[in-house]
């Protein structure tokens, strides 16, 4: 484990950054997933984005299979698929593969939102029909491949997924408000809250799952983890400069026009408005930057307040060495121990119920 008491894993999205390309950035999320792996972080999870020249990780599964063919141990998820710009079926068959190629270590984290534009929606669902009402009956579905439970009067009861049935990975139910807080508990799955970009909700949010949370079959007691942008370096001063970029990559998606990943001398060059000030201010709150003791006092912080049973830490800088060095900094800090094993890890605190 740790000296925080609470596994660490990753978030990663593939940033692409300005001067690079998005082949680039797929290389250098095979290395970090090896790097992170050999420092004894527990999981990997991947985003789906679309319609962002800054992020390269548009296909969750595609993305998985490349670490999962490079890594052996970790367990490797999506953080998450956007359950609404697909269809079930493929999302079983997708994951189900990643499940019978890497037994043991495959987490579907799914979401609601569509992870992008409104535009871009229409394009990956083909319909003018941008709501998410019927998340229940997708969700019901998308299980129903992987264990055989769609109802008998369902139209798609007679369809096998393959491979699926009988490849079930850990499902979890990702969030940023009360809605995946709420089904997650009612469902009794193992929740993941966004408190990367909505800390705010955060803290109601958990609240709102302990208190919905049922037993099932799959965990026993409620399973919360926290996505946390931290950026580590060696003081203060250099973790401030090189967190500079997410400020200015922050204001160009509010305003529309996302792009690559900005340099630390762009940025700093950047006249902010007034309003942008205060965009960037409150987004600062759910960050954690400095030095590595600077960021195991947030960590232990934000523990404390939200009693959360894991920490996932996405780290968005412009140098792809920063960003392994700020993962380097952590792990030392938090004394994390690297793995020798090849066994794949054990479901955490034994809450997750054997499939």
């Amino acid at each position: 484990m740790n000296d925080l008491g609470v596994p660490l894993s990753v978030l990663d999205l593939a940033p692409v950054s300005q001067g690079s390309n998005p082949s680039q950035a797929l290389a250098n999320s095979l290395e970090l997933a090896q790097i992170v792996e050999r420092l004894g972080f527990h999981r990997y999870w991947v985003a789906e984005h679309h319609n962002m020249p800054g992020i390269a990780s548009s296909s969750p599964a595609v993305l998985l299979a490349a670490i999962g063919a490079v890594t052996s141990t970790m367990r490797l998820g999506s953080g998450g698929v956007m359950l609404p710009n697909h269809a079930p079926l493929v999302i079983a068959e997708q994951f189900g593969m990643l499940e019978a190629l890497h037994p043991g270590r495959i987490d579907l984290g799914i979401g609601r939102a569509p992870g992008t534009d409104q535009l871009t929606a229409s394009a990956l669902r083909r319909t003018a029909d941008l709501s998410v009402d019927d998340f229940p009956e997708r969700f019901v579905e998308l299980v129903g491949y992987f264990s055989g439970s769609l109802p008998n009067d369902h139209p798609f009861r007679s369809i096998q997924a393959t491979p699926a049935l009988g490849y079930q990975p850990d499902i979890w139910l990702l969030g940023s408000s009360d809605y995946g807080a709420r089904v997650a508990g009612m469902l009794g799955l193992p929740f993941s809250f966004a408190h990367h970009f909505s800390a705010a909700n955060t803290l109601p949010a958990l609240d709102i799952y302990r208190a919905a949370f049922q037993p099932s079959a799959t965990l026993r007691e409620p399973y919360a983890m926290l996505g946390v942008a931290v950026v580590c370096a060696d003081t203060d001063d250099e973790a401030e400069w090189l967190a500079g970029p997410s400020a200015l990559a922050f204001v160009r998606l509010r305003q529309g026009r996302p792009g690559l990943y900005p340099t630390p001398e762009e940025a700093a060059g950047y006249q902010f408005t007034p309003f942008e000030r205060e965009l960037v201010r409150s987004r600062r709150s759910s960050q954690i930057v400095g030095s590595p003791a600077t960021v195991r006092h947030g960590l232990v912080e934000l523990l404390a307040r939200s009693g959360a049973h894991e920490l996932m830490v996405t780290t968005m800088v412009h140098d792809h060495r920063h960003r392994i060095r700020s993962y380097e900094l952590l792990a030392e800090r938090v004394t994390l121990q690297p793995r020798r094993s090849s066994t794949p890890d054990a479901a955490p605190r034994d809450a997750l119920v054997e499939h």
